[in-house]
């Protein structure tokens, strides 16, 4: 990492401050412009309505944690900030993180880079469900919600005591990898797919829930984005999908591209080569519409079976809940009981993680987001967990392989307490 920053003075009428980096501290050393995309530290957006200000400038927010936003910002988006009267500390070089992160090429171009190859790639992914449901075959369902825009297949598998039968019990839903870079989500799904069936039997919580409840797991619902990010054996810090826009750019944020209050409220960019692109319409990405698809098909009988839901992200060590679009608490669409019901089971699963629990719009306002979908269309009661770390710029998306199972079994208490508060 870059490490040394000096400020040259501006000429006048400039409103911002020209950062240049310096490679080291000898005399003579060479000077090297501002990075094309540089990971920054934002102080002073202390506020929910001063951090969605730092979004509407385009940036990639990474994550935001005891006052501070990480960014990462292009030299203009930088000087934007700054001319809103925000402090910002240069990091370093995104792409050059992002090439010492990689570590060079993997042995297999295919997997991750070296010392990762703990994660799962999607054909990895494919396998383990396959495995577990033949494992567990009276126990297991392997089915598909659709295809990416690439045409890979989402699978879904169902856990229950009768698998192979739709019955009238309660269902709770997980999905992770909404956002490509963000890995180790696929991670924690498909270790509640090996919890929930090679503890059945044995685990007496474990067996008590498989057979009370129909348990739904999507481990990656951005499969095209997953596997563009580690092509070649190198991260690169991809965030959308690989859906081609009109402008010749290339993806949308499936996170503001759900129906529900589809960009309402400035929670989301029209600019198709931002980070929260919100694409051109409402499920305009096929990854949404069939997670769309798939919630929308389990209304039985006039009754909407999920009950409660959990999508996982990283980072920053946070229990969200609905609603992103608006401040309020108690609004059209949410009564203050089942704001204080939220609130209540959210505050519980913090407490049993370590993480921060709060409203979505508490970070930033958001529109179009799976978790005001989930709600706002169907009464589920829905969160969104940001994972591991609670910080960390690059780091913060690639942990080492190390921390999988110590990050994704830390979560084992409140899934149990979301399944409980399924009915």
């Amino acid at each position: 990492m870059l490490t040394t920053r000096r400020v040259l003075g501006a000429s006048a009428g400039v409103t911002a401050a020209v950062l240049v980096l310096v490679t080291g501290w000898q005399a003579g050393a060479a000077e090297e412009p501002v990075p094309d995309q540089g990971l920054y530290q934002v102080r002073g957006a202390d506020t929910a309505g001063e951090r969605a200000d730092v979004t509407r400038t385009g940036v990639d927010v990474l994550g935001v944690r005891d006052g501070a936003m990480e960014v990462v910002a292009s030299p203009s988006q930088a000087s934007a900030l700054r001319a809103q009267g925000l402090s910002l500390s240069l990091e370093g070089d995104w792409a050059a993180l992002l090439d010492q992160r990689g570590g060079g090429v993997s042995a297999r171009a295919a997997d991750f880079p070296a010392g990762d190859e703990g994660y799962h790639t999607y054909d990895e992914m494919v396998a383990a469900l396959q495995a577990a449901a033949s494992a567990h075959p009276d126990i297991t369902a392997v089915s598909s919600i659709g295809s990416s825009y690439e045409g890979r297949d989402i699978p879904v598998i169902k856990i229950s005591d009768n698998a192979a039968t739709d019955e009238d019990e309660p269902e709770v839903l997980f999905t992770c990898n909404m956002h490509a870079r963000e890995h180790l989500t696929t991670e924690m799904c498909l270790h509640i797919v090996d919890r929930f069936t090679s503890g059945y039997g044995s685990d007496a919580g474990v067996t008590g829930s498989v057979d009370a409840k129909e348990i739904w797991v999507v481990p990656s619902q951005n499969p095209d984005g997953a596997e563009f990010d580690i092509a070649g054996g190198e991260y690169a810090g991809w965030r959308k999908n690989r859906q081609p826009n009109d402008d010749g750019s290339v993806g949308t944020d499936q996170n503001r591209n759900f129906s529900y209050n589809w960009g309402c409220c400035d929670g989301s960019s029209t600019s198709p080569s931002a980070e929260d692109y919100r694409g051109p319409s409402a499920a305009s990405a096929p990854e949404v519409r069939a997670v769309q698809d798939f919630v929308d098909s389990r209304v039985v009988g006039g009754a909407q079976q999920i009950k409660a839901h959990i999508d996982f992200h990283t980072f920053s060590e946070l229990v969200l809940w609905p609603f992103g679009f608006t401040y309020d608490t108690v609004t059209e669409g949410m009564t203050q009981e089942e704001y204080d019901r939220f609130r209540s089971v959210g505050e519980e699963m913090a407490a049993s993680n370590g993480y921060t629990p709060d409203q979505s719009s508490g970070l930033y306002i958001t529109d179009g987001d799976i978790n005001d979908w989930m709600w706002g269309q169907h009464k589920v009661l829905s969160y969104c967990f940001e994972m591991y770390p609670s910080g960390g710029g690059i780091d913060g998306f690639y942990p080492p392989d190390e921390d999988i199972v110590p990050q994704t079994t830390r979560n084992d208490g409140a899934v149990d307490t979301l399944l409980s508060n399924a009915t």
